[in-house]
């Protein structure tokens, strides 16, 4: 059976509120083919998160309404190893207080700070210095990666081309991880085109997938900063303390105001729904944000050192880079990330990547 990750917002909750509903939610279990494998609880953000194998959702809210009354505000289908990869279990945690009346009580809160580390595709990296090279400094950087990782108490959720996605229980322990892997990569950073971005969030919120929200935005956010630069989203720096003088990592890092990190959120989910299509204007942009052309522009440059236009072809071209990884050819490609013909494609893939696509597919053999 699928297995489902429910969030409910409840102001106000408090561990011994979630431990009692999660006793009535086993009391029933069996009856909606349900099996309530363990919960998280967050007192400070009044959320409550169950994992429930179940057959489907319907079963997950039925079960609930009967038991507690407290129906999931969203709910997702997720896998057990992502799960534990980023909340470190799928089932009670050993130390818990146990009352009289068994109830198992534990404060083990979902929320988690996520870093997301990306270097420059690995066939671009290659073009650009050889394959030999390109392999050493990919294996040194996963290698001081996941050493600092370690160190750092961090866990590795996924590697998926040149990316590494990392959870963390402590912001002070993602900030020292990445600022270690920044001064350990050093020119090696800079030649990969090393980007961090760290955000931190809820495992459940509006996207369907597990974190999906907080890891788009650090994503996002790696990809404002400069090269071997770690960008911090504002809830970040609201809890980090780094103890003594800080002004050492001014270059190091780039600081995020709400105000512009709401910018980026439009402003890339907005991008999200617009650049499969070739008729796009940054008039419907305009229009969506609320902001004038030469508002949306200033703004643009100013946080992303890339204007709308700019941008859009710069977002288009990244995710042609995926898709010529599928079965796509070179006008599928085209088409299909909103250019308006392969000629046009293949001009601008050529002056961002400084190879045209069919060269880059060779390389793909």
């Amino acid at each position: 059976m699928p297995i489902y990750m429910d969030r409910h917002i409840v102001p106000g909750i408090e561990a011994r509120h979630a431990a009692e509903a999660h006793r009535e939610d086993l009391k029933i279990q069996d009856e909606y083919g349900c099996r309530c494998m363990t919960y998280w609880v967050d007192e400070e953000h009044g959320s409550a998160f169950c994992l429930i194998d179940a057959p489907n959702e319907e079963a997950v809210k039925k079960m609930h309404d009967r038991a507690h009354g407290l129906m999931p505000h969203e709910i997702v289908q997720v896998n057990s190893n992502v799960v534990e990869a980023f909340l470190g279990r799928i089932s009670d945690p050993e130390a818990y207080s146990e009352l009289s009346d068994d109830l198992k009580i534990f404060n083990d809160p979902a929320f988690r700070i996520i870093l997301v580390a990306q270097t420059t595709d690995a066939r671009l990296l290659q073009h650009q210095m050889g394959k030999e090279k390109a392999n050493r400094l990919t294996a040194m950087f996963n290698e001081m990666f996941r050493k600092e990782l370690k160190l750092h108490e961090g866990r590795e959720v996924e590697l998926k081309g040149q990316s590494f996605v990392a959870s963390f229980v402590s912001v002070t322990q993602a900030v020292s991880c990445a600022r270690q892997v920044q001064k350990g990569m050093h020119i090696a950073g800079e030649l990969m085109n090393l980007r961090i971005g760290i955000n931190a969030g809820m495992p459940v919120e509006k996207s369907k997938d597990l974190f999906g929200d907080t890891i788009k935005m650090a994503r996002n956010l790696g990809g404002i900063g400069a090269e071997n630069q770690i960008v911090l989203a504002s809830i970040i720096k609201e809890i980090y303390k780094e103890d003594g003088d800080n002004s050492h990592l001014k270059d190091s890092f780039k600081w995020v105001s709400p105000s512009d990190e709401k910018f980026l959120q439009l402003l890339f989910d907005t991008l999200d729904e617009c650049w499969q299509n070739p008729d796009i204007e940054i008039s419907h942009l305009c229009e969506t944000m609320s902001m004038s052309k030469s508002k949306l522009y200033r703004k643009s440059t100013e946080i992303t050192a890339f204007s709308p236009n700019e941008l859009l072809r710069e977002y288009r071209l990244l995710k042609a880079l995926e898709l010529l990884k599928t079965d796509r050819n070179i006008s599928q490609t085209a088409f299909d990330c909103g250019f308006s013909s392969p000629s046009y494609f293949t001009k601008c893939f050529q002056q961002r990547f400084a190879l045209q696509p069919m060269e880059y597919l060779k390389d793909l053999d």
